[in-house]
Parts: C-alpha cells; structure tokens; sequence
C-alpha cells in the first residue's frame, strides 16, 4: 500500500463497471459508475479534488425522501399525526429549505420543528416555520430561555417542561397558559446501552411516575393545562430496538392515562424521534409499517395525535463526507489509515460510538481485503473513524467518503486545535 502504485491501481478501478452485486448502500443519489462513487450523479473523488478535503457532500432531495417514507407509514396506520425534524441534527438553510417546501404550515404534508433550545426557536422562525409549528422540548430552562420563548408568539411556541421545578417556573411565568410534560417511563431503546434515555438508572430527562401526581399539582396551582405527552425512548435503535421502544411506549400510555383520569385533557402524544439509520450492512432499518402499528395499537384508543421528531432518519444519509488519506503507516501490528478531517468535524465515534461505512471512492465495491485503523488529524488519541476495519488496498492520496453523515456532525464542528469546520456542497438529482 505505497502511494508509488496509487496511478495503476487507480486506471485499473476506472476500467472497472457497476459490480454484479452492489454493496449494500446503494440507492438513487449514492451509486456506483465507471467503478467510481457518486453522490447526486457527480464522482466524488472529482469534486473532492475540485471544492478540497475535509467537505460535506449533501444529497438534498433524501432529506424530502426520508420525510416522505415516514408520513407515508404513519398515514397507512391510520394514524392522526405530526412529524416534526429535529433542528438539532441540521440546520443547514439548503436543508431546511427543503423540509419547509414539502407542505403548508398546518397541513398533512408539512414537516413541523423540534428544538430545544431558545437559538433553535429564533432559527427556525427566521427560515420560514410558524410559532405554532415548533416544538420545544429542552432541559434545565432558565428564566432567559423562558424570557424568548414566551416571545415567540402569538400564539406561543409549545413547550414540554421536563421537570418538576420548570412547570412552576413556567407557571409563574405564564400562568393559564397549555404545556406539555416529557415523561421519563423508566424504559429506554438506543444504539447503545449508553444512548437510552430511559430506564432502570435515573437519567436527567423527564418526570418519572413517582413525580408525575406532584407535577399535575404544580400545573394546577398555576391553571396550567396539560395538554401533551412527551417521551424520548433514545437515539439511533434499530429493527431489533422496536420490542424496546414498545416496552417504553406502553409505560407511557399508562401515565398518559393517569393523566387523562385526572382530568388533562391531552391532545398530542409526542413519542421524540430514535429511528435510527444503519452505518453497516449488519444493521437493519426499522420496519416503518411495524412501528407505525405499534404507534396505532397503543396510541390509538387514546384518540390523540401522534407525534414524532426524527433527526438521524430523515439526515443521516443526506450527506456524505469526503476526506484524504494522508498517511498509510504501519505502527506495531496495526495498520493506520490517517485522514485530513478529525472528530472536530465528525464526532460519529467518539463520542457516540457510532460505527460508519468508509468507502474508497476509486473502488468502491473492491475487496476490503485490509484490516485498518481510520485515524483523523485531531491531536488527541479518541480521534479515530474506526478499528480493525476493513478495507480495499488504500494509498496516500486516496479519498474516501464516510457515509451517512447529514445528521449532527457539521451541527456539532468545532474549531478544537484551531482546525478549520468543514464546508458543504449541496446537490440537487
């Protein structure tokens, strides 16, 4: 793997076609031509080279997509819905251009905002949402977090307070105004243990059944009325996630119903998002029709509407990175694979631990027939892509595309050790 042979090995994938078999992440706006990677029907080590590395390659009709797909399942369960995206994933004006264009605020097609923080409220009203199509679900809200969203209206931005202390300090803010509660069941479903929100341990989300009965009190003291149910299960689980997620579900159902005995009368069950997107091909989508019926089955004979708030599902794979491999070196038993992006600009890894397909954009569907480190330039030793990878034959000078990466990454860049953010570009198909 010396880069003196990068020029023949890279003639010989050019002379190469679509494969017999394509991998796994295939689809419309990522494909295989010529042996090459493209995204939105553009090679990617071209545009590598053209716009230069670290950079975000955006696909932005998946965004309308994967908005789409989710509608369509939940419409089929028969279900009275609202899906709001996530602002926290992206808030990249292209995107949430396209997100805005796919209805009319308060109709059926339209995507509504989740955000949880006062910044989100003003950005999302400065592209184009209505107050009354914003959910905020935050946690520890100050008196000034209060001070702009109670100045957002009217009619004012929705507010799920997430402890008990927040339902007086709103209701001394705001009294005989609507609130909603997020709910801790005590049951969680994530990528990882660590990416439940909820469950045996106590975690700093929600009200637990143990508080719910002081919090309605509180409300009332305040003539607030509880009008919405919220819970976040967690982020980033799969098809074999859904019994878990279920588990969640039904603990909050029975709360709801508590709630409903008590006279609130609840309108929306807001269920927080957590679809996940695979990043390998031993990871497997959520079938979407079974997680509407479970939606259906438990929501249902509440007669509410049912919301969710996805970000990875409707983001994660609208974009892709590009990088360059600017070190191939072989240190002790390991070989590593050394890139000029870090976990500045993609903290996939660490610190959420989440594994994503790192593809050679020469070849991308060549034997992965290495076993590589994927380390970035960041001066810190957690700044790695991935281990005991495998991988085609790769040189210095390579690029390569780590895949679904619209989701939270350039939301969360950094300037640590001074290096620069990565920019975008934003392909239409």
């Amino acid at each position: 793997m010396v880069g003196d042979s990068l020029t023949e090995v890279r003639g010989e994938a050019l002379r190469r076609h679509r494969p017999e078999v394509s991998p796994w992440w295939v689809r419309p706006g990522l494909d295989i031509e010529d042996g090459r990677l493209t995204i939105a029907g553009r090679f990617a080590d071209d545009l590598a080279r053209e716009h230069g590395t670290p950079v975000y390659v955006y696909d932005l009709r998946r965004f309308a997509e994967n908005a789409r797909v989710l509608q369509g399942a939940l419409s089929r369960a028969g279900l009275s819905y609202v899906v709001r995206f996530a602002l926290k994933a992206n808030r990249e004006p292209e995107v949430l251009a396209v997100l805005r264009e796919l209805g009319e605020p308060g109709s059926v097609d339209a995507v509504g905002i989740d955000v949880c923080s006062p910044g989100e409220v003003v950005h999302a009203v400065e592209h184009g949402w209505r107050p009354e199509e914003i959910s905020f679900t935050g946690t520890n809200i100050s008196d000034r977090d209060l001070d702009v969203l109670l100045a957002a209206g009217p009619p004012p931005v929705h507010v799920n307070l997430d402890a008990v202390s927040q339902v007086g300090r709103y209701g001394r803010r705001a009294p005989g105004t609507r609130i909603g509660l997020r709910l801790n069941p005590g049951a969680g479903a994530g990528y990882h243990e660590g990416l439940a929100y909820s469950g045996d341990r106590p975690t700093k989300f929600g009200i637990g059944p143990d508080r719910l009965d002081e919090a309605f009190e509180v409300a009332h003291r305040h003539h607030l009325t509880i009008d919405t149910v919220h819970f976040h299960a967690g982020s980033g689980w799969f098809a074999d996630g859904l019994p878990a997620f279920e588990a969640a579900l039904s603990r909050a159902v029975v709360m709801t119903r508590h709630l409903l005995d008590s006279g609130c009368p609840i309108e929306e069950v807001n269920v927080g998002g957590g679809l996940g997107r695979p990043a390998r091909d031993d990871e497997q989508l959520v079938d979407l029709d079974a997680y509407a019926r479970v939606l259906a089955d438990h929501l249902g004979p509440l007669g509410v509407r049912v919301a969710c708030e996805p970000g990875d599902f409707i983001a994660k794979d609208g974009a892709v990175q590009l990088g360059e491999v600017v070190t191939v070196e072989q240190r002790g038993d390991t070989v590593f694979v050394g890139l000029d992006l870090g976990w500045n600009v993609n903290c996939g890894y660490w610190p959420y631990r989440f594994l994503q397909e790192i593809v050679l954009c020469r070849d991308p569907a060549g034997a992965r027939t290495e076993v590589v480190t994927v380390a970035g330039h960041i001066n810190e030793a957690a700044d790695i892509f991935a281990e005991d990878y495998p991988i085609p034959p790769v040189f210095e000078g390579d690029i390569v595309a780590i895949l679904n990466a619209g989701g939270y990454f350039q939301a969360m860049s950094s300037t640590h050790c001074l290096r620069p953010q990565a920019p975008a570009l934003f392909l239409q198909r």
